[in-house]
């Protein structure tokens, strides 16, 4: 199996493919993850034409270390196809990502899977491209699990919660809202949707919040995804993009913490002992899984 590459995805910025200003935004940004959008930012009209636009800024923009990925219309649609063909023939050298839509099944990411294996050999292209899937279906929930593990191509899984809701019939008033329900409406699909990735060995990704001038509401929102384990979440406007970046870094004062405690388990295991007291807390083989999970963040992260 193919080693997955580890990237950086706290904020993953929304841009509009058929915008050239949008596409120079979002490589100038801050944010660790840009994809450049064909579904539902762009119109069917300009659908085709956002195709070229997109290839331009993957081969002529500066995007720095940012991962650079194109979300797709979906496998049902009449854009799919050219979707992908167009942008790897085109600027596949440049491309990291396909991010597809509203998969319900494994095998509509295998499609995607061949046809990509089949474009990289065809163009000879140096690098593999990764695919990333949003579950927001209410049968790609229940199979969640196959296919977060359909192909070892497969680098993380997004919650997108908007289209969820429709096709569960929540009624939310607001993406990313919980509206009045008694608790987190949510929470079961984000559970799973990180259960599935964590045991996969991929990333799991929180959705849009749509309100960008709503800030308080967004950082709640990420402060549960990351609670959960999801290592980021989509800003679809730049204003969400620090808050992004904020919440699913570890501070500099929670690195060193954890650097000081495996530091004393390996001095004490190298003395034969299972376990060591660190300002007051044991730190033992277990405690020592939660201090990886913040140093292996810190180690991406550059910290």
């Amino acid at each position: 199996m193919t080693k997955r590459l580890a990237r950086l995805r706290r904020s993953q910025l929304s841009v509009p493919g058929s915008s050239e200003k949008m596409l120079r935004g979002g490589a100038s940004s801050s944010a660790d993850h840009v994809f450049c959008d064909l579904e539902d930012a762009v119109a069917p009209s300009a659908k085709v034409e956002a195709r070229d636009k997109i290839a331009w800024a993957l081969n002529n923009l500066d995007w720095g270390k940012k991962t650079r990925c194109v979300r797709i219309n979906d496998v049902t649609t009449e854009w799919c196809h050219g979707d992908i063909l167009t942008v790897v023939e085109k600027a596949g050298a440049n491309l990291d990502t396909i991010m597809l839509t509203k998969p319900r099944v494994a095998a509509d990411v295998i499609f995607v899977d061949r046809f990509l294996g089949q474009l990289e050999k065809r163009l000879k292209l140096p690098k593999r491209i990764g695919i990333e899937v949003l579950i927001e279906e209410v049968e790609a929930l229940e199979n969640v699990k196959e296919i977060a593990r359909c192909t070892d191509r497969m680098e993380a899984l997004i919650f997108g919660m908007g289209d969820y809701s429709g096709s569960q019939g929540i009624d939310t008033r607001e993406i990313g809202g919980t509206g009045g329900y008694p608790g987190d409406i949510f929470h079961y699909a984000r559970f799973r949707v990180t259960a599935a990735a964590r045991s996969a060995g991929i990333d799991a990704v929180d959705g849009p919040f749509a309100n960008f001038r709503n800030e308080e509401g967004y950082r709640a929102e990420a402060k549960k995804a990351q609670a959960l384990g999801m290592i980021g979440k989509w800003a679809i406007h730049p204003s969400q993009i620090a808050p992004a970046l904020e919440i699913f870094s570890p501070s500099p004062k929670e690195v060193a913490r954890a650097r000081k405690m495996e530091a004393a388990y390996k001095e004490a295991e190298a003395r034969g002992l299972g376990a060591v007291q660190v300002d007051g807390v044991m730190i033992d083989v277990a405690v020592l899984r939660l201090v990886r999970n913040t140093l292996n963040k810190a180690d991406l992260i550059g910290m």
